[in-house]
């Protein structure tokens, strides 16, 4: 997880804010439509706009917010657009209109395969080690098999990413050559090579290739030559997750052009995930092979997918699903499995945008697909498996007068009931992730696309996304923070996810699974589970981490035999780490906090001076005094990283003047024009200072806005979620941005991930300002930090009910409404200066800039507040200047 790539778009200067403007009962914004047609497959343009107009006034209170959802209206899903269409089809488009007539796909049966005289032979400079194919059967990689005819055997050299590799093939006896073909698979072709043959003694050039991108590779001579000998000797390979290794299936003594296998490409218009349908009306009757291939971005879209699980799983689908099409047609719903014996196999549920159909088989798959003959398809749809959030499921919402903001909003809350599904046993990481005791769950997995496995680091954003969103489906987190307490170890550490049976061992999950049981209970007030589970966080915080704590106070990894662990990103770091001791005092804290809300009071005094204590330690040797920020490691290249930065202000490990320092550094290093990187440079691995990880970015941006630098939040999240709602597959939040905005890991990267949702509870708990204090919001508070948008209005879904706020914040001054449900109580903290805010409630003067007129008003943290709000709607406005 460290590899840095080419941009798939140019750097793009950011829109102008966009004002969502009120006209009767709703804001002006694009519809879900609109914006699938405008987010075109290679990303839509910027979108303008200007300041709020004089007189611009919010909507309503809970309309408008509606057209912005994106989720499909129901669970059949169709294309939106034909993307493309290539070779011999009829009526392509005829797939936007399924119940009209039919496309189309022809191909005409291949000749014979030309062939080498009896005798010849082939060798090669390395040969990879024979192995069992994904059938179970020896399989072995000769170079012999790229002259005996059988297009499923290939050779496969054995010096991965080191060049050159070269096949050598020998004739029996000279005879004239007027080109040759070279015919490599999916999983990676030859994209540089030369080819050379041997006469009167020496070698003479005969061609150079050095623009492959084709499987089937004709190679013609610009003059026909004697030869008793013919070799290739490849430089480059295409880079695929099956290695950069030169794979070669055939040679042919002649060079054939191919006839390129027709094909139609999707596009649903946004990323969707489910089980593809294609319905076919009529097929000729030699069993014609279709092979789709699926992609999130169109830039990864060849003729194999992005990622599939049988290729992650070293299987032989080479990229793609199969069916073989019966003469009388069918309706084909794509579910894991083979379709004829152990032929034809298909992965079964996709994540992608993109959907390419290709008249072809694999040559494995003969008899029981073939890839020629007449496929006529009728339609083509998905069957959606994830939650379904349309606006009638949405327990909470957001409106602002920014459209930037409320398009990250809803794409946040989009990319998150991607994740929410169930957990199966056919579309989960097939890195040994089942586990009978999830199977049927409701679970939030990481991605749609990939890993498909719940893991407890992305519950600590992805489950707030859900509690505020659609609290109906909290059990998918409880699910898994269950799942894994059950699965805790006896030294008291907690696995990550289900992924290598339960034994992937990360450093810093366990603490995340410390946060994210307090969350659950604070969010829900699920006492029960803070009882059932009490036990399990004792043993994380009482035994292992002490395990792995040094003479200071402070945990350093490789104690206690660590050195191995990893951490969210796989890093390489060792010894004290600021990251992992800041994420520490921030899980004893919340600890403390789900002891004391059982009753625990002396586990709770324990851990919160011991949080104490770890905050010193962390001050006392991980400051960098120098650079004005926490180093990232005490040991190795001096580095300072976003993660242990801002956890050490959300954690309140930093004080004001380090807070403050420490956010100058990371704006002086770490800004791109796609967001904040992760590091302030390459020490750690080449690129690491262009990287942005929207998961740690989050905390950054609640770190800015907590400590009154709304502006400075609102400029990261514009940065960083307009950069990926702007490119390709647009709307969704993706796993990691790469140098010049690319895709951190190509196509391997999840383009829909829930950890990248932190603009959500950002936009809802700091901007709106309102969060809880207490489990299941027996306390709230709501605190706005307003910046340089114009108005906001949101509700919070709470076991009582709603919360509503509203607010305006005009030159005269800020008005804000709060709409409290029974059973609750909360406090309201003003935005502004209190020395210069006059506060009133109707026509009530509260404070008056100086004192206060009712003993429920105070001035707290630097903000008026009004305390001890029930039951009721509230309104109060503070006029500045008074």
């Amino acid at each position: 997880m460290t590899s840095s790539r080419p941009a798939e778009d140019s750097p793009r200067p950011g829109p102008a804010r966009r004002t969502v403007l009120a006209a009767g009962a709703g804001a002006v914004a694009l519809s879900a439509a609109g914006l699938a047609s405008a987010q075109s497959a290679t990303a839509a343009g910027t979108s303008g706009g200007t300041a709020s107009p004089a007189g611009a006034k919010p909507p309503r209170g809970g309309t408008g917010w509606q057209r912005y959802v994106q989720a499909p209206s129901s669970r059949t899903v169709r294309p939106v657009r034909l993307l493309a269409s290539q070779g011999d089809v009829t009526r392509p488009e005829a797939l936007l209109k399924p119940g009209g007539p039919a496309t189309v796909l022809r191909r005409p049966e291949p000749a014979p395969a030309p062939r080498w005289p009896e005798g010849t032979t082939a060798e090669a400079s390395s040969t990879h080690p024979g192995n069992n194919g994904s059938d179970g059967q020896p399989r072995t990689y000769d170079a012999s098999h790229a002259v005996d005819g059988d297009p499923d055997t290939f050779w496969n050299d054995d010096t991965q990413g080191a060049f050159p590799d070269v096949l050598t093939v020998t004739l029996p006896a000279e005879r004239e050559l007027s080109g040759i073909t070279v015919i490599s698979n999916s999983d990676g072709f030859p994209t540089h090579f030369t080819v050379d043959v041997w006469h009167d003694g020496a070698w003479q050039r005969a061609a150079t290739r050095s623009d492959n991108d084709v499987v089937h590779c004709a190679v013609p001579f610009a003059t026909a030559l004697p030869a008793s000998k013919v070799r290739i000797t490849v430089t480059a390979v295409q880079d695929t997750q099956s290695g950069a290794f030169t794979r070669i299936n055939e040679v042919w003594p002649e060079a054939v052009e191919a006839v390129r296998p027709p094909s139609v490409t999707l596009d649903f218009g946004k990323v969707v995930v489910g089980h593809p349908r294609i319905r076919f009306s009529g097929a000729s009757d030699n069993s014609p092979g279709v092979r789709v291939a699926f992609s999130e971005t169109q830039q990864f879209l060849t003729e194999r997918s992005d990622f599939t699980r049988n290729d992650q799983a070293g299987g032989a689908s080479h990229g793609t699903d199969q069916f073989a099409v019966p003469a009388g047609g069918a309706d084909w719903l794509d579910h894991k499995g083979f379709q004829a014996g152990d032929k034809v196999f298909a992965d079964g549920l996709h994540g992608f945008r993109y959907l390419k159909i290709t008249l072809d088989a694999l040559p494995s798959d003969a008899p029981a697909a073939q890839p020629w003959g007449t496929v006529e398809v009728d339609a083509v749809s998905l069957e959606f498996s994830a939650y379904l959030g349309t606006p009638g499921t949405y327990r909470g919402w957001f409106l602002c007068s920014d459209d930037d903001l409320n398009r990250y909003w809803y794409g946040a809350s989009y990319t998150n009931e991607l994740v929410t599904d169930t957990f199966r046993r056919d579309d989960v990481d097939p890195r040994d992730a089942w586990s009978s005791s999830l199977e049927g769950q409701l679970v939030l997995h990481d991605g749609p696309k990939r890993d498909r496995d719940p893991y407890v680091g992305d519950l600590a954003v992805s489950a707030r996304t859900l509690y505020l969103t659609h609290d109906d489906a909290a059990a998918a987190a409880r699910n898994v923070l269950a799942d894994l307490a059950d699965h805790q170890r006896a030294d008291g550490w907690i696995p990550p996810a289900s992924i290598n049976n339960y034994t992937l061992p990360l450093f810093d999950y366990p603490l995340w699974w410390v946060t994210c049981s307090w969350d659950y209970v604070l969010y829900t007030g699920d006492r029960a589970y803070a009882t059932r589970y009490y036990a399990h966080l004792l043993k994380v915080l009482d035994t292992w981490y002490p395990s792995v704590t040094d003479d200071a106070g402070l945990l350093s990894k490789g104690l206690n035999g660590t050195s191995g662990y990893g951490d969210y990103a796989f890093l390489n770091r060792t010894g004290r780490i600021t990251y992992y001791n800041v994420n520490y005092v921030q899980a004893l804290g919340d600890g403390a906090r789900l002891a004391r809300y059982l009753g625990h009071t002396d586990d709770a005094a324990r851990w919160e001076k011991r949080a104490g204590q770890v905050a010193d330690a962390v001050n006392a040797h991980l400051w960098d005094e120098k650079a004005g920020a926490y180093l990232d490691s005490s040991t190795g290249p001096v580095r300072h990283a976003q993660d242990g930065n801002a956890i050490a202000i959300t954690a309140q490990v930093a004080d004001a003047g380090r807070a403050a320092s420490a956010l100058a550094h990371l704006d002086a290093t770490t800004r791109q024009p796609y967001g904040n990187a992760f590091m302030d440079n390459d020490t750690i691995f080449g690129g690491a200072s262009q990287r942005v990880y929207a998961f740690t970015s989050y905390p950054e941006i609640v770190a800015r806005f907590e400590t009154g630098r709304a502006d400075s939040a609102l400029d990261q999240i514009r940065r960083t979620y307009g950069w990926m709602d702007r490119h390709d597959p647009g709307i969704t939040h993706w796993e990691g941005i790469g140098p010049d905005g690319s895709l951190y890991e190509d196509a391997y990267t999840s383009m829909a991930h829930g950890w990248s949702t932190g603009v959500l509870p950002a936009l809802t708990h700091q901007l709106l300002g309102a969060r809880p204090t207490a489990p299941g919001y027996a306390t709230w508070l709501v605190r706005p930090n307003p910046g340089d948008v114009d108005w906001a209005q949101g509700e919070l879904p709470t076991p009582h009910g709603p919360l509503g706020v509203e607010w305006e914040n005009a030159r005269s001054g800020f008005t804000v409404t709060v709409r409290v449900p029974r059973g609750t109580r909360g406090s309201l903290a003003l935005p502004g200066e209190p020395g210069r805010l006059t506060v009133r409630q109707g026509r009530t003067v509260l404070w008056d800039g100086r004192r206060a007129a009712h003993r429920t008003v105070d001035v707290a943290d630097g903000r008026v507040r009004v305390s001890s709000l029930g039951a009721g709607t509230h309104t109060f406005t503070a006029v500045r200047g008074g």
